[in-house]
């Protein structure tokens, strides 16, 4: 007693009133610490994405909340303070394992790199398989619904957003198709883990598909180089794949956009935005190439009705003082307006009209 004493004696008046004033924080564990960090930022509205930690730590931080009560003032802003500090402090930050690093790089490395890394991820991930799934493109994930069970063909629809599953439904033949959907309602009692399961399997058959070196298929990059070419040539090439493979011609056919077919899929709205795209003399020597052709007829009369009558009439003056113009000046000029139709699709400027539409 008589060294508390001696303690307090030399406690000075000033100290006093300071330890009155300010109350001394309680000191918490590092599991405290979190557990108090992340009850404060809930309580604010900020959404946490404690998902993505560890099953065990997700598990540890529960319990430790869970036998927690109150915290005071004092100790709420000593922890709230000493975590700002560290994030303060903090220089940098990588994302852990494999799947955070291919989310940073994913798009700044080769396709084979990516595809190898995922691979090497596929058997320890603890990122969610189906938001890769997700974002895919129906095309992508077709083959994989052809290939599998029923039962994991229903799993995999039950976890697509909802038109995208409608979609690969509708392309499946129609016994599969009802074969799946009442598969669908046998899924009640499929537990997390085997849904889990299920997608990395699916990711992994994905990425062991090797990437592709064109973006699009044989039908649409034959198309698209016959688009472009003189009608002579694209006659001969498209008899030659009629004899080598009548299917694939037929499609091939489908998928050209020559100046003929302007009327029926050009959007006639946008057809200032193709005049404007254009030099005019290659307007020019197009539609008076066209005018002497009656196949192309159509297609000079429905550019001049959609534009301004003021352009349309100096058009009309400019193609009757247009001499005779060669065979291969026409082609490469009606091949220019083609092109320059692609070119107003492919930035999203233009939607050509389908052949359903």
């Amino acid at each position: 007693m008589a060294q508390d004493g001696t303690a307090l004696a030399r406690v000075t008046p000033a100290q006093r009133m300071v330890a009155v004033t300010r109350p001394v924080a309680r000191a918490l564990t590092a599991r405290e610490k979190a557990a108090v960090i992340v009850r404060y930022l809930l309580a604010e509205g900020t959404a946490i994405p404690l998902s993505s930690l560890p099953d065990q730590m997700q598990t540890q931080l529960a319990e430790q909340m869970g036998q927690m009560r109150r915290i005071d003032r004092t100790t709420l802003g000593a922890v709230v303070e000493e975590f700002l500090g560290e994030l303060e402090q903090l220089g940098l930050s990588f994302p852990g394992g494999l799947d955070g690093a291919l989310s940073v790089m994913g798009n700044h490395i080769s396709p084979n790199a990516a595809s190898r890394l995922r691979r090497m991820a596929g058997g320890v991930s603890r990122a969610d398989p189906w938001e890769r799934l997700m974002v895919m493109t129906a095309d992508d994930l077709l083959p994989v619904l052809q290939e599998e069970s029923t039962e994991v063909a229903a799993v995999m629809l039950s976890k697509l957003p909802v038109p995208k599953a409608a979609e690969l439904l509708g392309k499946l033949p129609g016994d599969r198709a009802r074969r799946i959907a009442y598969a669908v309602s046998q899924t009640g009692n499929v537990d997390p883990d085997t849904v889990h399961r299920i997608g990395q399997s699916l990711a992994l058959q994905l990425d062991q598909k090797p990437p592709r070196a064109f973006d699009t298929g044989p039908v649409e990059r034959v198309g698209a180089i016959l688009n472009v070419s003189a009608a002579g040539t694209r006659e001969d090439v498209l008899r030659g794949l009629e004899e080598e493979d009548a299917g694939f011609a037929e499609q091939v056919r489908k998928a050209i956009f020559t100046f003929v077919h302007i009327p029926a899929r050009y959007p006639a709205r946008d057809v200032p935005k193709l005049i404007r795209s254009l030099d005019p003399p290659v307007l020019v020597t197009a539609l008076a190439a066209a005018q002497a052709v009656t196949e192309y007829e159509p297609t000079v009369e429905f550019l001049l009705a959609n534009m301004s009558q003021r352009m349309a009439q100096g058009l009309r003056e400019d193609i009757a003082q247009r001499g005779k113009i060669k065979d291969r000046d026409a082609d490469e000029a009606m091949g220019a307006v083609v092109l320059a139709i692609r070119t107003l699709e492919a930035s999203g400027e233009v939607v050509l009209i389908t052949d359903e539409e």
